[in-house]
C-alpha cells in the first residue's frame, strides 16, 4: 500500500517549534504510519547534539545534502518567512517539477508569488498554534491537534491527487483544515495574530513602571510579548500594509472607546462587554472542541 501513495516522504527545512510539531503530529498519525512515509530534515544552526536529539523525536534522517533533501515528494519550508522565500530558488534548482512545496509562514502572499514566479507547485500553509518558547525543545505533536491550519491553494492543487492527500494526512493528525486565497490569510492574519501581538508589546512596555502592582489578568493580556523578535522581524517585513492597516483602524476604535469611558456613556459600553462576552464564549467552545 505505501507504494501507491502520492506522498512517500517529506523533507522539513528548519527543525524548529512549529517544524518539529508538525513533522512529529504528521509522523505519529496512523495514514503516515500505514503508508510508512518516510521524514527527512535540515537545520543549519544545529551541532550534533540538536541532531541527535531531533532524531529520537522522530526525524528518520537529518543531512544537510541538498540532492537528497530536494528529493522528496513534499518539501515542508520551516524557516523564517524571507529565508523560506530564498530557498524557493535551491528547490527549483535541485527539486523534480512533480515536487509540491509548502510552508509553515505566518505570511503567506510575498512566499506564494515568488513560488508562481519561479513555477514552483506551492501549497501554503499556517498551522494556528505555537507559544511564545522557541525551538524543538519545547515541540510536541500535541501542540498542533485540534488546530486549525490555513491551506492557500492558488493553482487548484489542492484539488489534485497530492494535495488531496495532504488534507488527508493533516486530518489524520488531528488537525482541521481551511483554505483561502494568500492575499486573503495576509488580510484576516494579520487583524487575529500579528495585531494581538503588536498591542501585547506595546502594552508591557506602556505599563513598565507599573507591573510590580499587575496581577494574572494582566499577564494574561501580556503572555505574547515574550515573543521572539527574530521570528516577527520577518514576519512584519513581508505583511507590513495589513498590519498597519489594522493598527490604524484599532486606533480609531481605541479612541472611540476612550470618548464612551471619558463622557461617561455607560450605555455603549454595556454592549461592548456584552458582545465581547458572547464572542468569548463562542472563542472559548471552539477551543476546546
Amino acid at each position: 500500500m505505501s507504494q501507491t501513495a502520492p506522498i512517500r516522504s517529506i523533507s522539513f527545512i528548519g527543525l524548529g517549534l512549529i517544524g518539529m510539531s508538525l513533522l512529529q503530529a504528521l509522523k505519529h498519525s496512523p495514514l503516515a504510519a500505514r503508508h510508512s512515509i518516510r521524514f527527512q530534515g535540515f537545520d543549519p544552526n544545529f551541532s550534533d547534539l540538536d541532531q541527535k536529539q531531533v532524531e529520537e523525536l522522530g526525524v528518520d534522517l537529518f543531512t544537510p545534502d541538498k540532492a537528497t533533501l530536494y528529493s522528496a515528494d513534499l518539501i515542508i519550508l520551516s524557516a523564517p518567512v524571507e529565508v523560506n522565500i530564498r530557498l524557493l530558488e535551491e528547490i527549483k534548482e535541485f527539486a523534480a517539477p512533480s515536487t509540491m512545496v509548502s510552508d509553515v509562514s505566518s505570511t503567506k502572499s510575498l512566499i506564494a508569488q515568488k513560488a508562481r514566479e519561479l513555477g514552483v507547485p506551492f501549497i501554503g500553509m499556517h498551522p494556528m498554534a505555537g507559544k511564545e518558547q522557541q525551538g524543538y525543545r519545547e515541540s510536541h505533536e500535541e501542540l498542533l491537534r485540534g488546530r486549525t491550519i490555513i491551506l492557500c491553494d492558488d493553482n487548484r492543487l489542492l484539488e489534485e491527487e497530492k494535495g488531496q492527500f495532504l488534507i488527508r494526512l493533516l486530518e489524520s493528525a488531528g488537525c482541521t483544515t481551511i483554505s483561502m486565497s494568500a492575499e486573503e490569510h495576509d488580510r484576516i492574519i494579520a487583524k487575529v495574530s500579528h495585531l494581538p501581538q503588536l498591542l501585547s508589546t506595546l502594552l508591557i512596555t506602556y505599563c513598565k513602571e507599573s507591573i510590580t502592582a499587575s496581577g494574572p489578568g494582566f499577564a494574561t493580556l501580556a503572555r505574547l510579548a515574550g515573543s521572539s523578535w527574530p521570528i516577527w522581524h520577518d514576519i512584519i517585513a513581508t505583511n507590513r500594509e495589513n498590519i498597519a492597516d489594522e493598527l490604524e483602524h484599532f486606533s480609531r476604535e481605541l479612541s472611540a472607546l476612550s470618548s464612551e469611558v471619558r463622557q461617561g456613556t455607560l450605555e455603549p459600553l454595556a454592549m461592548r462587554f456584552n458582545e465581547a462576552n458572547q464572542l468569548y464564549q463562542t472563542l472559548k467552545a471552539r477551543n476546546q472542541s
